[in-house]
Parts: C-alpha cells; sequence; structure tokens
C-alpha cells in the first residue's frame, strides 16, 4: 500500500467521497489511488477555479467536505470566496518529490506561502508515513471550525510504501452556546427596545433557526438582516425572510442608521466593499453598539433558541412570513434584467437551488426571492468574481434531485466558462442564465463612487465586452451543452419552461 491508498482510505473513512480534480504529473500516483477507490466520484474540471468552485458549492449545500486535486500550486480566487463562505474543503496539491525540490525545476513554487492566505490551515506531508495522521488532521481542520485546509502531497509521499494502517473515523469536538454571550444579547434587546439588529448567517440562515430568530425579531421588535453576500440561505414562501444589507455604502448606512445595537449570529459587522472618498468604512452608525450572540463554529442554532429563551419568547410565537407575490403584470416585449429576475422567482421549482452571480443584473431577484417556491439561496461570498458556473455545478453534484438555476453575469461567467464542460459530461441538472449585457456593468458603477464623471474610450474598453460581443450560446454548444438566446420577455419565458421541464444543463443567453 503506498501513501496515495492510505490518503484515500482515510477520506473514504471520514465520509469524503468526491473529489474535484484537474491533476497535472505530480498527482498521477494520486489519480491511480482513485482508479482502485470506485466509492470516491471524480469529478474533472478543466481550469483549478472550476475545480475549487465546485468543491465550494458542494460544501454549501452538504455541511462536509470534498476533496479537491491541484496541481503544484492552488487555484486561488475561488479558495478565497469559499473561506468567506465559511466552507470545508480539503484540498490536496500535489507536488515535487521531496528531494527534487533543491533542483528548482520548473514547475516548482512554494505552495506553502501561495496556500496560507486563502487556506485556514496548510500542511506538507513528510513521508509516507505521515499521509493517514496528516490526513485525519486536515479533516478535523476543514470542519472544527468549518473551513479550508491545504494538504501538500509530494510525490515520493504518495508513490512510497507506507504502513498498513486501518483508516478510522476522525472525533470531531462539538459546537458550544455561550451562555455569557446569550445573557448579555437580552439585555441589549430588553434595553433598546426598537432599535437592534440582528444578522444571521451560516447555519443561522436555514429554515429551523431563521424561524428561531423570527420569533425573537416578532416578539421583540428586533430588526432581522442577511450579510451583503450570502453563502446559503433557505428562501421562499412561508420562510422567515432577512433584509438583505445593500452594497451600496449610502443605502445600506440608511437602513442601520438607527440600529442602536447590532447582534451577530455566526456573521462579521458588516463593512464597504472598498474604500471612497468622503465614505465611512463601517456602516453601522458610530455608537453603535456590536455584540457577538455565537461565532462561526459554534452552534448557531442553540445560541438562537437560548435567547428566545432567556427573552421568555414561546416557541408558539407568530412568524412574520412571506406569502405570495404582489399583483405584478407580467413583463411583455424588450428583455430586461428585472424581467428575468421576476420570470425566474415566479417559475422556480420547488426545493431548487438558486447560485447567483448576476452581479448588478440581478438585484432585484433576491427580494422576489421571499415570494418563490422554497429554495436555497447562494452568492460568490468573497467577491471574487468567476464562481457561479462551479458553484451550481458542486451544487448540482452535491444534490442530484433537484434542480439548480444559475443566474450568471457575462463577464464573470468567462473566467470559468470550462465548468460548462463539466455540467456536460456529468449531465447535471443545471440551468444557466446568463445576462448578456456585454459589459462589467459593476465596474462602471465603480468609477462614478471613485468620481469619474465621463470615461473615454480607454477605459470603455477595458470596461466593455463588446468588438466582438461575446456568443454564449456558441460557447455553450462547443462545452457540449444546449443553449438558445433570448432578447424578448415572451422568449425567454419559453425557454425557461422548457429548461425547467427536462434535466440535464442548459443555457439561456438572455440579452438585456
Amino acid at each position: 500500500m503506498n501513501g496515495a491508498d492510505v490518503l484515500c482510505d482515510v477520506l473514504l473513512a471520514n465520509g469524503v467521497t468526491v473529489c474535484f480534480a484537474n491533476p497535472g504529473t505530480s498527482e498521477m500516483h494520486f489519480v491511480a489511488a482513485l482508479d482502485r477507490k470506485p466509492q470516491m466520484r471524480c469529478v474533472l474540471g478543466l481550469f483549478e477555479g472550476v475545480v475549487t468552485g465546485a468543491a465550494d458549492g458542494y460544501a454549501r449545500m452538504t455541511d462536509r467536505p470534498a476533496a479537491t486535486l491541484l496541481h503544484t500550486g492552488p487555484g486561488l480566487a475561488n479558495i478565497h470566496n469559499a473561506r468567506r463562505a465559511l466552507s470545508p474543503m480539503i484540498n490536496i496539491v500535489g507536488d515535487h518529490a521531496s528531494y527534487h525540490l533543491a533542483l528548482d525545476a520548473p514547475l516548482t513554487s512554494d505552495i506553502e506561502s501561495l496556500a496560507a492566505p486563502m487556506s485556514n490551515w496548510v500542511r506538507r506531508i513528510e513521508s509516507p508515513a505521515d499521509v493517514a495522521p496528516a490526513a485525519e488532521a486536515a479533516f478535523r481542520a476543514s470542519l472544527s471550525p468549518p473551513g479550508i485546509a491545504t494538504l501538500i502531497l509530494p510525490a515520493d509521499a504518495a508513490w512510497g510504501e507506507a504502513p498498513m494502517v486501518s483508516a478510522r473515523k476522525v472525533e470531531l469536538a462539538q459546537p458550544t452556546v455561550d451562555m455569557g454571550a446569550v445573557r448579555k444579547a437580552a439585555e441589549a434587546i430588553r434595553g433598546t427596545p426598537g432599535r437592534v439588529g440582528i444578522i444571521v448567517r451560516g447555519r443561522a440562515a436555514r429554515t429551523d433557526a431563521l424561524e428561531i430568530a423570527g420569533q425573537i425579531s416578532a416578539a421583540q421588535d428586533v430588526r432581522l438582516f442577511s450579510e451583503v453576500l450570502v453563502a446559503r440561505m433557505e428562501r421562499g414562501r412561508g420562510r422567515v425572510a432577512p433584509t438583505r444589507i445593500p452594497y451600496p455604502i449610502d443605502a445600506a448606512t440608511a437602513l442601520l442608521s438607527d440600529i442602536d445595537v447590532l447582534i451577530l449570529v455566526g456573521a462579521k459587522e458588516p463593512v464597504a466593499f472598498f474604500a471612497y472618498p468622503g465614505k465611512p468604512g463601517r456602516l453601522v452608525r458610530d455608537g453603535c453598539e456590536v455584540l457577538s450572540l455565537a461565532a462561526h463554529g459554534e452552534d448557531l442554532k442553540a445560541a438562537l433558541e437560548a435567547l428566545r429563551n432567556e427573552l421568555g419568547i414561546r416557541s408558539t410565537q407568530q412568524l412574520p412570513v412571506a406569502t405570495g407575490f404582489s399583483d405584478e403584470p407580467v413583463p411583455r416585449g424588450k428583455l430586461t434584467d428585472d424581467a428575468i429576475a421576476l420570470s425566474v422567482a415566479r417559475k422556480l421549482p420547488a426545493n431548487a437551488i438558486v447560485c447567483d452571480e448576476a452581479v448588478t443584473s440581478a438585484r432585484r431577484y433576491f427580494a422576489l426571492s421571499a415570494f418563490a417556491a422554497p429554495h436555497d439561496y447562494m452568492m460568490t461570498t468573497g467577491g471574487s468574481i468567476g464562481e457561479g458556473i462551479p458553484l451550481a455545478t458542486g451544487a448540482a453534484i452535491a444534490c442530484p434531485d433537484r434542480k439548480v438555476i444559475n443566474l450568471e453575469a457575462d463577464g464573470s461567467g468567462m473566467y470559468t466558462v470550462q465548468g460548462l464542460w463539466t455540467q456536460a459530461r456529468e449531465n447535471l441538472d443545471v440551468v444557466t442564465i446568463v445576462f448578456s449585457n456585454r459589459t462589467y456593468a459593476i465596474l462602471h458603477g465603480e468609477m462614478k463612487n471613485v468620481g469619474v464623471g465621463a470615461i473615454g474610450e480607454n477605459a470603455r474598453r477595458m470596461l466593455d465586452l463588446d468588438q466582438p460581443a461575446l456568443d454564449w450560446v456558441s460557447l455553450a454548444k462547443g462545452m457540449g451543452v444546449e443553449a438558445a438566446r433570448a432578447d424578448t420577455c415572451e422568449r425567454f419565458d419559453a425557454l425557461l419552461d422548457s429548461a425547467l421541464s427536462r434535466p440535464g444543463p442548459f443555457l439561456i443567453e438572455a440579452v438585456i
């Protein structure tokens, strides 16, 4: 038995049964080991950003890590997004044989330094005998608390003879509740009536925890928020719907202007994405007290239950939940981003998964999603674009019995368009809707935010995606995904109905 076999056995013993891979020469022994382990589902991505983004989507929907297999250095952008989403992930990064590193061959790199900023834990395997303890430590690090574990596997550790070991299940520490924080939050709510907000994140944004947060909100006149970027939230009719803090600074500060106490449940204090001249970095007003009820890695639902009990609120407290759409006419004629958002929200199948990377174009969808059929909603969380297609890919691997809808900006989609090929190869049930405005619309907005009133030809050429215009139908078909184009509301509705009525990948280029 070699080190690669031992690594696979430890992963499988701990329920890591999917490996998203983009292997290179240094990983061939691990690839061979995977061939001997049919229990491991191996999913090929044509770019490391697809691999890591898919592992992120898988983790968000299962609450457990997948493995990634990367070559001599991690694909960083989507590991950054996954880290910001607090997703569990085990990156296996192949490297040269340990004795070959001193020769400084062309692919030699400082993997520890590359991986450290994007990982919560990094370890290099020292020898074949070190594989089992290192793999167990990586699994533990990926879940206690959930985060990114990067394990560097030198080629000689993979091919070397390893001691015979019996792979075992790793024991994980159980999350706790800080009753001192609970009592402090309850005191703040009682002492500041009508001027308290709660931000929920992570498992606090699931239906059962949201129900408890909603009861606290209704009984104590507490306002309920989510963060700007949502890692995963269970949304739809009959569910408590927090107000998402807006991305624009002025809108966010206005929303939070009358909050005297902000209570965080698995969340961080909201801040501006960037510094802008004359605008604040913190979004809460000066003097607002920020309290943590429970942090990432603690039992968020139990903390909310403890707070509800401390406040003396009954579990039968009536909930403020969304019931149905307002009486809004069906859009007709030329297709717009709002028309797409409304159509998707109205037609969304029950129990679907929505992966939103439409950036500026689908901003209205989140508010509408409160009235849609019950579903899961996810976004890119780290501000690094190019995760939408991989995120949807991983979600579809995690939940093969659920429809996945990817709301995708055209500029962002081009970062990881290769993920469509993986969807075709695995026959994943993903409908990709590309908002084809042929520009980096968010960057036009950012130019205005920094005080540039008008842009010239050089700036325009860096922000627009024309000359030539992207042809998403041809791109998708070249990757093996059926696709069609819509530029009217009627055509879009017909294509969406068709795509939702059958399994398998389909792409709609929505020209707006």
